[in-house]
């Protein structure tokens, strides 16, 4: 880094195995992991069970729904100063540099994008939520690795032929690369009346 500067958005990949409860999902999260005192985002891969209290989805919540896999690529965004609004606009740009992070190393598979979720065809390979705390709005983006014990049709980066580490930091740099854009663009035009 140049004197003074720093990138808007910081980012980590935490290389040690670490399970996904829910509980993750919280301000400050990013910091205590990943050593972020700014936005920020850290990637780790674990497992992934929750359900009851945990799930932030009211509609996954009311119907008595699990999140679980044997392995999971985890994401946890977090954004200080940021509304709900542009918090789930924040998640479908990540969700999106995703698929075209995916696209690029699995050409062979189509991966679509359905709100903030993606499918290989009617198989699911992610999940994604995002929520206000008391400082800040926080999101988690999760990509099956091994989706073993999903309630749902699933498909994992292993079946892909996706390396779960490369890809979580090739996704963190554009996504990070992407925040700086939208800030310099902000800063180079003049008003107009």
């Amino acid at each position: 880094m140049t004197s003074g500067f720093r990138r808007i958005v910081e980012t980590a990949f935490l290389p040690l195995p670490l399970d996904y409860t829910g509980a993750e999902l919280r301000s400050h999260f990013v910091r205590e992991r990943g050593r972020i005192e700014w936005d920020g985002v850290v990637a780790f891969v674990g497992a992934c069970a929750v359900g009851g209290e945990r799930l932030v989805d009211l509609e996954d919540a009311e119907s008595g729904s699990e999140i679980v896999a044997e392995r999971m690529l985890h994401f946890i965004g977090e954004h200080f100063q940021c509304g709900l609004r542009e918090a789930n606009a924040r998640l479908r740009l990540f969700v999106s540099i995703a698929r075209e992070a995916l696209e690029d190393r699995a050409s062979a598979a189509r991966v679509d994008r359905r709100g903030d979720d993606l499918f290989v065809g009617e198989r699911k390979l992610s999940v994604a939520i995002c929520t206000a705390t008391p400082v800040s709005a926080v999101f988690h983006f999760g990509v099956n690795v091994d989706p073993l014990g999903a309630p749902v049709p699933a498909i994992g980066l292993v079946e892909l032929g996706v390396d779960a580490a490369s890809f979580a930091r090739e996704v963190l740099d554009r996504y990070a690369a992407e925040c700086e854009s939208i800030e310099r663009a902000l800063r180079k035009v003049r008003a107009v009346p």
